[in-house]
């Protein structure tokens, strides 16, 4: 045998293991939107990582530290005690108007995803108003090889978006939408 016909045996034997080898891939979601606001009024609504009350799914806001490095958030989604959500800060700048965070905390049930980290941006807009930017990475509720439906991809993948979206549509209701 010689070299060349060993490394491609080699190669093919080795790569079917590799395949079966491959776990979850990180997931990405990045939304936008934009609204007649000025940068400064839409970060005084979003900017404080302890206060989350803009989105429409939070009840409530538990948080400790305000806007320092490693403040942690509990989120409550609905009355009466609903499901919850631990967050830590990892990264803030007022100046730049955006925060970086982590999930420590939540039930696959509640939001299908492992591994979450997210970035929240209001930046000016061409010809006034701002943008917002909400931008998530993260894997998948199930983190073995064949998940069920509701842990797979697309299901973390759906529900970072509608997170999103239902957030982002409370700013542009409250903020009206740019033109």
């Amino acid at each position: 045998m010689n070299r060349r016909t060993f490394v491609a045996t080699i190669a093919a034997a080795s790569a079917p293991g590799a395949v079966w080898a491959h776990g979850p891939t990180r997931q990405k979601v990045t939304l936008t939107a934009e609204v007649a606001a000025p940068p400064e009024d839409v970060w005084a609504a979003i900017g404080n990582f302890d206060d989350m009350s803009w989105h429409p799914a939070v009840f409530s806001t538990e948080g400790e530290g305000e806007n320092e490095i490693d403040a942690t958030r509990l989120l409550t989604l609905g009355q009466d005690g609903g499901p919850t959500i631990a967050e830590v800060l990892y990264k803030h700048s007022a100046e730049k108007m955006s925060y970086s965070y982590r999930i420590t905390a939540v039930e696959v049930e509640v939001l299908p995803v492992t591994n979450y980290s997210s970035h929240l941006t209001v930046k000016p807009r061409d010809g006034g108003g701002s943008i917002i930017e909400w931008r998530g990475a993260f894997y998948r509720g199930y983190p073995n090889n064949d998940p069920p439906a509701e842990l797979n991809d697309e299901a973390a993948v759906a529900a970072v978006t509608g997170v999103y979206q239902a957030g982002l549509d409370a700013l542009v209701e409250r903020f009206g939408a740019a033109s």
